[in-house]
């Protein structure tokens, strides 16, 4: 799971837990673990929902100024099914917690 370059310190902080995707199947699994950075995280959570119930609250808390700047980013394929993905941050390498 990749994060936009100034979200991946934000991310490694704790401050962003949780993100809004748009893909055409989940690219994670509850459980997976992700490289980032110098550790990985940890998906806890995956949710499928309607991109109308995606609000400015969730765009925000995924670290973006706003929804639009949101869309921005996560319109980027062809994906059209919305995913809120919930995780934990890990320093070391996937294998060491």
């Amino acid at each position: 799971m990749m994060f936009a370059r100034p979200l991946r310190e934000r991310v490694r902080a704790g401050e962003i837990t949780t993100s809004v995707r748009i893909w055409q199947t989940p690219r994670v699994r509850v459980g997976g673990r992700y490289p980032l950075l110098d550790g990985h995280i940890e998906v806890t959570r995956l949710q499928e929902i309607d991109l109308e119930d995606v609000t400015e609250t969730m765009a925000r808390a995924g670290g973006f100024a706003s929804l639009e700047a949101l869309m921005a980013t996560a319109r980027h394929g062809r994906g059209e099914r919305v995913f809120i993905v919930d995780f934990v941050y890990r320093s070391g390498s996937p294998g060491s917690n």
